[in-house]
């Protein structure tokens, strides 16, 4: 009997990858997961590590910041479970070509990592804004939307956020107290070596 892979999106992860899109409203933007298995078949994210802001290619920068957000993510005891990417356009919601090589690449140190794309339209609705990408049956480098029922992020669905708050608070923390302006991700810190763009806790809040 094959396991259906679960995988839960933490709240913090949730508002990283957010507070990323919405700091770069007209560039693409993509990070990665981090977190542990969910028993035997999925992932467990706790949180998200910002790659860059303005990419078209796997780069010698993305492969540099994917290294070290590895080893980040092994300080803590876990692993890169995944891979995220916003679009610079609100209706583009396919995952792009280096998308698909990074996520292929975790997937070489963990059998079920997960590639998720902000659905742009769906940013401000106070909705799960995340839609998931799994390999196409027999393949290990072209991914496909998943899009059997239930729909994603919804009851009895294999996909879940840790906490169903999650997009609304994202969108007052946007909108109220601008938090999105502090976020840095690794072409930041490149210009900014000052930028902590491996943990970010100058923009989380102190309590979720």
């Amino acid at each position: 009997m094959t396991l259906t892979p679960t995988y839960s999106v933490s709240h913090q992860a949730y508002l990283k990858i957010f507070f990323h899109a919405a700091k770069h409203p007209h560039k693409p933007v993509n990070g990665v997961l981090v977190g542990k298995p969910s028993g035997e078949s999925g992932a467990v994210i706790v949180d998200a590590i910002p790659l860059l802001h303005n990419w078209t290619s796997l780069s010698p920068m993305m492969e540099i910041g994917l290294d070290l957000a590895g080893g980040h993510a092994a300080e803590q005891g876990l692993i890169l479970v995944g891979y995220y990417q916003a679009c610079d356009r609100l209706d583009d919601r396919a995952l792009a070509p280096v998308g698909e090589r990074v996520a292929s690449k975790l997937r070489e140190g963990f059998k079920d990592a997960i590639a998720f794309v902000l659905d742009g339209e769906r940013l401000d609705t106070g909705e799960a804004a995340l839609i998931p990408f799994l390999p196409a049956p027999g393949s290990t480098t072209v991914w496909n939307r998943v899009s059997a029922p239930p729909e994603p992020f919804t009851a009895g669905s294999s996909f879940r956020l840790s906490s169903e708050h999650s997009p609304k608070v994202a969108i007052g923390f946007v909108r109220d107290e601008r938090l999105h302006q502090k976020f840095g991700d690794f072409d930041d810190h490149l210009e900014d070596v000052t930028i902590d763009w491996l943990q970010n806790k100058a923009c989380m809040p102190s309590a979720e």
